[in-house]
């Protein structure tokens, strides 16, 4: 990932507009700010939410609030808590995806 070239930026991530991507149960809330090809996004997890997508994208992600558990296509699991984060490149391992039964608020660069 490169941040591409633009000005100090403030972001009020209580202003930004969020939307709503259901999972195979539950549904996330994504604010979201565009940075050419660079994505920064406060991701909001409701309680019960199971991704509908196995995902190879690269990201950092941060978990903020709650317990976010994330489960590697080849059986791997982990549990991050808040303060944790991974970080995984494109393609960089198996395919991931995220769940929580109480809920998570995470912020994510990809």
């Amino acid at each position: 990932m490169k941040i591409p070239t633009l000005p100090f930026t403030v972001t009020d991530w209580s202003h930004v507009e969020p939307s709503v991507h259901p999972g195979e149960t539950g549904q996330a809330l994504w604010r979201t700010l565009n940075i050419g090809e660079l994505r920064v996004r406060m991701v909001e997890y409701s309680p019960g939410y199971l991704a509908d997508h196995w995902c190879d994208r690269g990201h950092v992600l941060y978990v903020v609030t709650g317990e976010l558990d994330t489960e590697l296509r080849d059986g791997r699991k982990f549990t991050l808590k808040p303060g944790m984060s991974y970080q995984v490149s494109d393609f960089g391992d198996a395919a991931h995806r995220s769940s929580t039964a109480t809920g998570a608020t995470l912020f994510i660069v990809d």
